[in-house]
C-alpha cells in the first residue's frame, strides 16, 4: 500500500510539538524521521520527564511518545541514543532529500536549518513516495555566516568539529552567549532564525552537552 507518510503521521506527532522531518522508503516499509518542532519545548515542559530529576529527560520523553505512535501504526521506533551499534540516522537524513551538509560540516534541514533535533524514527510497514530531490539551501546563501561566526573556529568547513576547543570556550565567560542562547553557528543560519527555537531550549541542550 502506498501512502503519504507525512500526512499519515503528522496528526499524531504534531500535538506533541514534533514533526516529520523527512522519510526514507525501504523494501517493505517507510522510515519517518521525527524531530522537535519549534513548539516542542512548551509541550515537553508540561510533562513529567522535564521535572522528575532523572537522567536524560528528553530521550526518555521521546521514547515514551514516539514508541506509542509507532505502536498505533503497527510499526517500530528506533532512536539515536540506542546503541552501540547505532542506527545510521545521518545517512537516513541525507537520503531523505531534506537534509544537506552545511559549510560547517553539520547537517542543515530545509525548515529547521541548523536547529536539528531528530528525536527518533518510526518504521511503518507501508511504502510511500520518495521525497523529490531539491537543492541545498546553502547554495543560495550568499554570505554563509555559519562558516565564520564561531569565535574559536570549532566548527569550520576546513576540519571536523573540534569538540575540545568548543567545550573549553563554553567554560569561559566569553562562551556565555553560546551557553545561554545556544551555539552561535546554529543561531545565525537564516533558516534557523525563522524556525524560532526558544533560547531556553537551546540553553538546556548546551548544559547537557557540557561535562558536569
Amino acid at each position: 500500500m502506498n501512502v503519504d507518510i507525512t500526512a499519515l503521521l503528522s496528526p499524531k506527532v504534531e500535538p506533541h510539538g514534533l514533526f516529520v522531518m523527512g522519510h526514507v522508503v525501504e523494501a517493505d516499509h517507510t522510515l519517518a524521521l521525527i524531530g522537535a518542532d519549534s513548539g516542542f519545548w512548551g509541550h515537553f515542559k508540561c510533562d513529567a520527564e522535564y521535572s522528575d530529576g532523572q537522567p536524560n529527560p528528553i530521550d526518555r520523553w521521546s521514547k515514551r511518545i514516539i514508541n506509542q505512535i509507532a505502536a498505533d501504526h503497527k510499526g517500530a521506533a528506533v532512536f539515536p541514543s540506542d546503541g552501540p551499534p547505532y542506527e545510521p540516522f545521518i545517512a537516513w537524513a541525507t537520503q531523505s532529500g531534506r537534509f544537506w551538509q552545511s559549510p560547517t560540516g553539520m547537517l542543515v534541514h530545509d525548515t529547521a536549518g541548523l536547529m536539528i533535533s531528530i528525536r527518533g524514527a518510526i518504521k511503518v510497514p507501508l511504502t510511500s513516495k520518495n521525497q523529490q530531490a531539491a537543492a541545498s539551501p546553502c547554495e543560495s546563501c550568499v554570505e554563509r555566516p555559519c562558516a565564520t561566526v564561531c569565535p574559536v573556529s570549532a566548527l569550520s568547513a576546513d576540519h571536523f568539529y573540534d569538540v575540545p576547543t568548543c567545550k573549553t570556550h563554553l567554560a569561559t565567560e566569553a562562551g556565555l552567549d553560546c551557553m545561554t542562547g545556544g551555539c552561535l553557528v546554529r543561531q545565525i543560519c537564516p533558516i534557523s532564525q525563522s524556525f524560532n527555537r526558544p533560547a531556553e531550549q537551546s540553553a538546556f541542550h548546551m548544559e547537557a552537552f557540557m561535562p558536569k
